[in-house]
């Protein structure tokens, strides 16, 4: 990569697709540009629907390419599931160099090495995470680059799924038009956002609420140590309001987003809204203490399997707590609910960059600056190509003609619609 160069990631939720745009201008990354359409043809978090997902994805893409007027080439897929396992592995490998020092290619010869590991056969390897180096003995080492040794060693996490899935994502995607560059494991992008050093060494769970799925992360020694997933998310919500309110799916959602409040305690007798019922004529009117009524059980239950799935993994105490992210933990009143439910410290994540200040955006922007820093060295070693592969199509050429607003002035025009 450049000293100015393009990242794109795309999240292929249940309720949303979104296509985030990043700029990286000397090791800095800047948000440029924002497409979000809605999904369809995802539940709980899996492809039912070849062609109305390749449909949304177009929509997402091309929402950012309008944004910012360049054309998306390659994109950086975030997967996530039940299907996902982690499993531990070793690689050793010689050091090439006649002088002992190791370089580049020694790393990804120990890395292949750790690869080669027993998988079944509806199983495939997504990404190897090394957790640490070993030179001549000495361990915990993050970088051997430039080291001298003669033994190169790596104790690595091996990412794996389900092929089914797998191949599902990458057809959808190359069917929309853009070549896939790599696949990230969501909960590793949030993780790489979201948590702090300390959080990551003394044991934290990430949590990630979103429209059908929740899923949950342990990290503990700078590692991802387990993983899980729970068919729970935002729509259950949505459903109870639909059959709470006797309404449709659609107004449901609606309602929640705008009037939702997840405990009693703080929601308002004077916010007031009207509900076209089904089976009826005349609107029925209900305040948001009548809707909290209605969210706050499901909540509760939410966090309650949360950590019981926690503890099923194996961690009964997590001293750094739960960190929240997703478009779920929005909803005014959540973060008292997990406190209370998981009776520890809580936090809701929210990416620090212009314009995606939102937990829903969480593994998006994550995805971006997990590609630019652990991504890199791999694609130069490869020769890939950037991610904007039409040399006509850069962000200089896109805003060369002094009649075209700039980027930074179309993005806020962009954000002005939400204001």
């Amino acid at each position: 990569m450049s000293s100015n160069d393009i990242i794109v990631s795309l999240d292929i939720g249940t309720s949303k697709v979104r296509a985030i745009i990043g700029e990286v201008v000397n090791g800095a990354i800047n948000i440029i540009g924002v497409g979000s359409a809605d999904s369809e043809g995802i539940r709980k978090g899996a492809i039912v629907d070849i062609d109305q997902t390749v449909q949304s994805i177009r929509n997402a893409i091309d929402h950012a390419e309008r944004m910012v007027g360049i054309q998306i080439a390659e994109v950086y897929v975030g997967i996530s599931g039940n299907h996902i396992a982690l499993q531990s592995s070793h690689g050793v490998v010689a050091v090439s160099n006649e002088d002992r020092e190791i370089g580049d290619e020694d790393i990804e010869r120990v890395i292949q090495a750790a690869k080669v590991i027993p998988l079944a056969p509806e199983r495939e390897i997504i990404g190897v995470v090394p957790n640490q180096y070993l030179v001549d003995g000495l361990d915990e080492i993050h970088d051997p680059r430039s080291m001298i040794g003669v033994r190169l060693e790596v104790e690595a996490t091996i990412i794996t799924g389900a092929k089914t899935a797998i191949h599902n994502l990458l057809r959808v995607v190359e069917k929309a038009g853009v070549k896939v560059s790599g696949l990230i494991l969501m909960s590793l992008a949030a993780g790489h956002l979201s948590l702090s050093k300390d959080e990551k060494a003394v044991g934290t769970v990430l949590v990630d609420i979103g429209a059908g799925q929740t899923t949950i992360a342990v990290f503990e020694q700078n590692n991802l140590v387990a993983t899980s997933t729970l068919p729970i998310g935002g729509e259950y919500i949505t459903n109870d309001i639909s059959i709470g309110l006797r309404t449709q799916v659609d107004i449901a959602d609606k309602i929640k987003l705008k009037f939702g409040c997840a405990i009693i305690e703080h929601a308002a007798a004077d916010q007031v809204f009207k509900v076209n019922r089904i089976g009826s004529n005349v609107d029925k009117e209900f305040t948001q203490i009548d809707l909290a009524n209605i969210v706050e059980p499901r909540v509760q239950e939410i966090f309650h399997l949360i950590r019981m799935e926690v503890q099923r993994l194996g961690f009964a105490e997590v001293p750094g707590g739960y960190v929240l992210t997703g478009g779920t933990v929005s909803m005014p009143g959540m973060l008292a609910v997990a406190q209370a439910e998981l009776a520890t410290s809580v936090r809701i994540a929210v990416p620090d960059f212009i314009g995606v200040r939102d937990p829903s955006y969480t593994s998006g922007v994550g995805i971006i600056q997990y590609a630019h820093k652990y991504l890199r060295a791999a694609k130069q070693a490869g020769g890939a190509k950037k991610v904007i592969t039409n040399p006509a199509n850069t962000k200089k050429s896109s805003v060369a003609s002094e009649t075209k607003p700039s980027v930074m002035e179309r993005f806020k025009n962009w954000l002005s619609e939400f204001i």
